[in-house]
């Protein structure tokens, strides 16, 4: 039985080093390199630049109302009579067996508006807003996907240490069990010290395989982000640096000018007025022209005054119309009055809004920064108790209760450190984003 459990850890110990030295041989992707890929493969992103390039489409010449618009229309008509009796003025008449007459025409119109009560300069201008507004709301996509990109990135360096750590802690237990194996040959200790270290290194297993599997699904879920193929492998920089010397009042300010979500306010705000300029045109008058072209040509059966006529030539029309009253305009002013006032109340919220948030996170950021300052130091305090309990537990002075103890904290102190290390982080990341500074820094 003894002799199956060995091989049974020398194939896992193998599979560690396999997968150890596989690991060290990937390409690093770097924040950078991640950040690039997802902004030229994100499926979120790629929609957001179509709608932008819609509006831009929108915001052009050829939506403005500035442009003539020019139709064309041309038809035949056949006619044959089986049976037509015609009378003449004389008194006269004949019968037509089978007659025929033809038909045709064809126009070009051209309708150009020289003065609408200036609607289409106002709704030009509305169109030149909302066109930003598509550029706020694509810059929102990329910001969140962005700190979603870095959620991802750095759960993978999370997992990849924690990894690296549950790795450390089996090759930790291995080497006590066999040397609790070594003291139990020579008689020094009972089978109960083997037994108890083949318990930790089957837990110590089974901790690293599942810790390895949650990194494994981790990259797929960074890769699915990067709109990239989901099983493609590769290794993460775990290394993280922070922006020295942030300051509350500062950030506020910032985030009062960039914001993305106040930008929005303050653009939906210049529409609505816009909106309301437009439907007030409605109360001036209107004057068009249009010109057009005409052509036609009849050819008629022998009973009528001439046989063939075509005529063709330009004609010309102005009109100019005013609406004195109409109740549905004066309305439609009404409410495009109150919509400005509601885009007016929803931007001092978004304000409040922002500023809650970027204090809550400045504060959540400052308590993170403390809490990775605590864990260092609480994991330089489990180093020297781990060092020294193994060297009293080497000598016999101490049992592999404590010694395994000692074991556990240091693991936990480790990956309380990275996992405060990297809540650091994105505490800042988010903190720059409420900033709307998130897209002018590096990582």
């Amino acid at each position: 039985m003894i002799r199956l459990r060995n091989n049974n850890y020398l194939v896992l110990f193998i599979f560690m080093l396999l997968s150890k030295h596989t690991l060290q041989a990937q390409a690093v992707l770097t924040k950078e390199e991640a950040i690039k890929i997802t902004l030229e493969n994100n499926y979120g992103v790629q929609v957001a630049k179509n709608d932008v390039k819609v509006a831009d489409n929108n915001d052009g010449l050829l939506n403005s109302g500035y442009l003539p618009t020019v139709t064309a229309a041309s038809n035949a008509t056949y006619v044959r009579d089986n049976n037509n009796t015609a009378t003449f003025r004389d008194g006269s008449n004949t019968v037509l067996i089978n007659a025929e007459s033809r038909r045709y025409n064809a126009n070009g119109t051209i309708n150009y508006t020289l003065f609408d009560g200036l609607g289409r300069i106002y709704n030009y201008k509305r169109l030149k807003e909302s066109f930003q507004l598509s550029e706020l709301q694509a810059r929102q996509t990329i910001e969140q996907t962005i700190f979603q990109l870095m959620t991802g990135y750095f759960d993978v360096a999370r997992l990849k240490q924690t990894t690296e750590t549950a790795q450390q802690s089996l090759e930790i237990s291995r080497n006590r069990l066999t040397r609790a194996k070594y003291v139990y040959e020579y008689g020094q200790n009972t089978q109960l010290d083997v037994l108890n270290a083949e318990v930790d290194v089957n837990n110590d297993s089974i901790a690293y395989l599942n810790t390895n599997q949650l990194y494994m699904n981790a990259k797929r879920d960074l890769n699915f982000v990067m709109g990239q193929e989901v099983r493609a492998d590769f290794d993460v920089d775990t290394t993280v640096a922070f922006i020295p010397r942030l300051n509350l009042e500062l950030l506020i300010e910032e985030a009062k000018k960039k914001n993305v979500s106040l930008l929005q306010a303050e653009t939906n705000i210049n529409i609505r007025k816009y909106d309301l300029k437009v439907n007030r045109s409605s109360f001036l008058p209107k004057l068009g022209v249009s010109g057009s072209y005409n052509w036609a040509e009849f050819q008629n059966n022998s009973s009528a005054f001439l046989q063939t006529q075509e005529t063709y030539g330009f004609s010309g029309t102005a009109t100019l119309s005013w609406s004195i009253f109409n109740g549905a305009d004066i309305n439609r002013v009404k409410n495009a009055k109150i919509a400005i006032e509601n885009e007016e109340i929803r931007k001092k919220q978004a304000e409040q809004q922002v500023v809650r948030d970027v204090s809550n996170a400045f504060e959540t950021y400052e308590n993170q920064l403390y809490v990775l300052q605590t864990q260092e130091k609480n994991l330089q305090t489990n180093k020297r108790n781990f060092q020294r309990s193994e060297e009293q537990f080497k000598l016999g002075q101490i049992t592999s209760i404590d010694f395994r103890t000692a074991q556990i904290n240091l693991i936990n102190a480790k990956v309380s450190r990275d996992t405060a290390k990297f809540d650091a982080k994105l505490a800042e990341i988010n903190l720059l984003q409420l900033s709307g500074k998130l897209l002018d820094v590096e990582f």
